[in-house]
């Protein structure tokens, strides 16, 4: 078996050397087959030419080089596409993340889960800034997705690689991998993880990714719903302005049918409206259902021998 550790980076010039030794501590005692992807989102310091430094001495490592910063979902999907691993494991690189739990995850995964997220039970981060968000953020994610997980935002994931491979990934989606891979049928299991203070670089999270997350939190609502019942949650959309057309239709033909009111023109055009709006949606879920019978990506499978 072999295992990929996958670090997104951006300006994480003071926390690379020690972070590549951390993780070559927690793996070597194990035995255990592995390789480091670290990918640079952009950086602006020296963070690239410290990890050059350190894959000409370790050929276990290797680096990805983004043009630009794109953020943190879009470097994991570039460093899990590179991973030749059979385990891919994902964590931060400020180093609040903690290697030594990668081997415990691994264990984990080996009992036949497809997904072992880490769960920072004693959080070392500010309170109102990122704690109390985040606890508030979980909860809501928990509600709408329907997958009660503790800590969506923690980065230290392990995954089977045929998993995370299958799975999409663009915008602020890490925090919904676990939600995906459940809509898959993948099995999930959260452990707690040790989590410690930044002590160099400054955070790159904030508030100000909240309104990426609603978004990408009603998106991933959106896929895991429809794309189990497409023409089911159409007809839905479609039973309002059908009742709409029905109402305009029923009014216009009382006002016809009294001499002493005069019929508005315009009802049998409204009703038209909302008739080929319902119409439309429901060609729609049918549209949707041949694309998902035809198109459907095969279920995760769990692999017994890892």
């Amino acid at each position: 078996m072999k295992i990929s550790v996958v670090v997104p980076l951006y300006n994480e010039e003071e926390n690379v050397l020690e972070l590549h030794r951390q993780i070559v501590a927690a793996l070597e005692p194990s035995a255990l087959d592995f390789e480091m992807i670290f990918v640079d989102d952009g950086s602006r310091d020296g963070t690239v030419p410290a990890l050059r430094g350190i894959a000409s001495r370790d050929p276990r490592v290797r680096v990805i080089q983004l043009r630009r910063n794109y953020g943190q979902t879009p470097s994991m999907r570039a460093g899990i596409d590179y991973a030749t691993g059979d385990v891919i494991v994902t964590m931060d690189g400020d180093l609040q993340n903690d290697p030594a739990d990668i081997p415990q995850m691994v264990e984990h995964l080996q009992q036949g889960y497809d997904l072992v997220a880490g769960w920072r039970r004693n959080r070392r981060d500010a309170l109102i800034s990122r704690k109390l968000p985040s606890r508030m953020a979980n909860w809501l994610i928990g509600k709408v997705v329907g997958l009660p997980i503790r800590d969506n935002g923690c980065s230290l994931k392990a995954y089977r690689a045929g998993t995370i491979k299958q799975t999409p990934l663009y915008s602020e989606m890490h925090r919904f991998i676990p939600a995906m891979v459940a809509a898959g049928g993948g099995r999930i299991a959260e452990i707690p993880v040790r989590h410690h203070p930044r002590l160099r670089g400054t955070s790159k999270y904030g508030i100000s990714r909240t309104g990426k997350v609603l978004f990408d939190m009603i998106t991933v609502k959106m896929l895991v719903a429809f794309s189990q019942r497409p023409l089911h949650w159409f007809a839905m959309l479609a039973v309002a302005p059908a009742l709409l057309a029905v109402l305009a239709i029923a009014y216009h033909l009382l006002m016809i049918a009294d001499p002493r009111v005069r019929a508005e023109a315009v009802l049998p055009s409204v009703a038209a409206l909302f008739a080929y709006l319902s119409i439309h949606m429901i060609m729609l879920g049918l549209l949707g259902e041949l694309v998902v019978r035809t198109g459907r990506p095969r279920p995760f499978q769990s692999v017994s021998r890892l």
